[in-house]
């Protein structure tokens, strides 16, 4: 699925999250903090739910909460990789080494957890009241913005390009919606230039994770 949408009217709050690679506790404080209310309210993760961090299986169960949704980030993909074409030897390098070190029953729910990511679209369109929210895990690749466009999936989860230029000083805004939001790049603080909003601000790595608030 590459586009999936979202309308504001069905929820109270919407907050963004930048990328878990399994730091479960961390959201949850963040969540209690904000006084996150599950019957009412919506989480949104920019991707990057697994790896690296220490519960990567804690992160995936928030794939069946029906106040939770994810575009699919690269570690998602690589993990698919691995499990449906064998290509084992780039996740474990990138942090998926946890998943090899499951036994039995552990393994086999890891497996049914990891199947859910299959179902994650790569680009989340929301409608907040007559604005439009586009989400995606690395980039939008295109100079406008088109629900359904065609787009290439690779750059959608991996692309730093984007990122680069606005960090150079350079590039500018993505025409046809409001306000995009990305992770991917790990970064000491968010970087909001034009409508463009980076929030993995590497909480694996020790640093804050990453919560914003779009309605």
């Amino acid at each position: 699925m590459l586009y999936h949408y979202l309308d504001g009217k069905n929820w109270r709050h919407i907050y963004l999250v930048g990328d878990l690679h399994g730091c479960k506790s961390m959201l949850d404080s963040q969540l209690l903090t904000c006084r996150f209310d599950p019957q009412q309210d919506l989480l949104v993760a920019v991707g990057d739910l697994i790896d690296r961090g220490p519960d990567s299986m804690g992160c995936l169960s928030l794939l069946q909460a029906p106040w939770f949704r994810s575009v699919r980030g690269n570690h998602e993909e690589m993990a698919l990789n691995a499990i449906h074409h064998g290509a084992h030897q780039q996740w474990i390098r990138n942090g998926g080494d946890w998943f090899y070190q499951l036994q039995g029953a552990q393994m086999i729910e890891a497996k049914h957890a990891l199947s859910l990511c299959n179902q994650l679209p790569l680009i989340l369109h929301i409608l907040l009241d007559g604005r439009v929210v586009v989400v995606a895990h690395a980039d939008y690749p295109a100079a406008h913005y088109s629900w359904g466009a065609e787009v290439d999936p690779y750059e959608v989860v991996w692309s730093r390009a984007r990122i680069e230029r606005v960090q150079n000083g350079r590039g500018g805004k993505i025409a046809g919606a409001d306000d995009f939001y990305f992770g991917h790049t790990p970064l000491s603080s968010p970087l909001h230039a034009f409508n463009l909003h980076y929030i993995d601000t590497g909480a694996v790595f020790g640093n804050t994770l990453t919560l914003v608030q779009i309605q």
